[in-house]
């Protein structure tokens, strides 16, 4: 099987250069990549043609309309068999491919979603940040998660589908706010076959700052409400427990300002949940740093998501505003 690795590109050129070095590792050699630089002011055209010798890499320049758009940009220009989505800010093990290849050939997929992880070279805030996204306790513990809540969506971090799912499906209908869920959704729809494939795994940088990280989940917990928008019934309870996390934060420090007895319920509650989530890092983490990291995280998780869900479920669901 030939495969065509599409990679969405905005202003990141160090990043590329990380993520196209680890695809010159590939065990598995029959593929192509297409660095797609979507209107960026410090473009990775000179990066990118440096690789030109080790991998069949192709770059194209075009106006900023963002990473959805650009994806269905590669995908008019892709010669594979199956396309395969990456962010630009994984590193590839080196044998990703064959992983995906034999998958394919013993119980076929027509799009497939991997899980992330952290890299042993990553700083201890983007472990932290990796830990939160994938722990049991945030909502990030039903990504890439054999044990997820309902049908399985493959996420654009680390996606792939066959050409023949992308002609019947169509591209991305939107660029951002959700696209890569809608754009699951809509292929379950028309009776496709998707599932994870675990050991098909990438390691995911994400944000290096508690700031980037609060802003790139505050825009997660819109992106919700926008596939509501699309999709009503794919709105399920546990969509809204960050919401009331959030909110139940904001009332248990409300009462301990007032000094209501029940505050003392809200900091037990705050308290438990605070020590799991520490030692639950510190033991997959092996760093007491990381494990402090953590918590910041996964309460920056939970609250940023919260109040972006809560936010657009006001203004699109409750005002109807467009």
């Amino acid at each position: 099987m030939f495969f065509s690795i599409i990679i969405p590109l905005y202003n990141r050129p160090q990043e590329i250069k990380e993520l196209l070095e680890s695809l010159t590792l590939q065990t598995y050699k029959q593929f192509e990549v297409l660095v797609i630089e979507d209107g960026s002011v410090r473009d990775a055209k000179d990066i990118v043609a440096a690789f030109a010798e080790r991998l069949d890499v192709h770059y194209y320049f075009k106006p900023n309309e963002g990473q959805g758009f650009s994806r269905n940009f590669g995908f008019e220009r892709a010669k594979g068999d199956y396309f395969v989505i990456f962010d630009s800010d994984v590193l590839v093990p080196e044998n990703y491919l064959e992983i995906v290849n034999q998958r394919l050939t013993t119980d076929y997929l027509d799009a497939y979603g991997g899980p992330d992880d952290a890299h042993p070279s990553f700083t201890p805030m983007q472990k932290a940040i990796s830990y939160s996204m994938t722990s049991p306790f945030t909502t990030g513990g039903i990504r890439g998660n054999k044990k997820g809540i309902g049908k399985f969506h493959p996420r654009s971090f680390n996606m792939g589908l066959s050409r023949v799912a992308w002609q019947k499906a169509g591209g991305f209908i939107i660029t951002r706010l959700g696209e890569d869920i809608e754009y699951s959704i809509r292929i379950h729809s028309l009776g496709f076959k998707i599932g994870l494939i675990p050991e098909a795994k990438v390691y995911h940088k994400r944000r290096t700052s508690y700031l980037q990280f609060y802003k790139q989940l505050h825009f997660f917990g819109r992106a919700r409400i926008n596939i509501y928008k699309f999709f009503p019934k794919e709105l399920k309870p546990v969509h809204f427990f960050p919401a009331a996390f959030t909110l139940g934060v904001i009332f248990t420090l409300l009462a301990n300002i007032l000094q209501w007895r029940i505050a003392i319920v809200g900091n037990l509650i705050l308290a438990l949940i605070i020590l799991l989530i520490f030692f639950h890092s510190l033991y997959k983490n092996k760093s007491l740093k990381v494990a402090f990291l953590s918590v910041g995280a996964a309460f920056i998780q939970l609250i940023a998501y919260g109040l972006g869900f809560m936010q657009d479920y006001w203004k699109r669901v409750i005002l109807k505003k467009s």
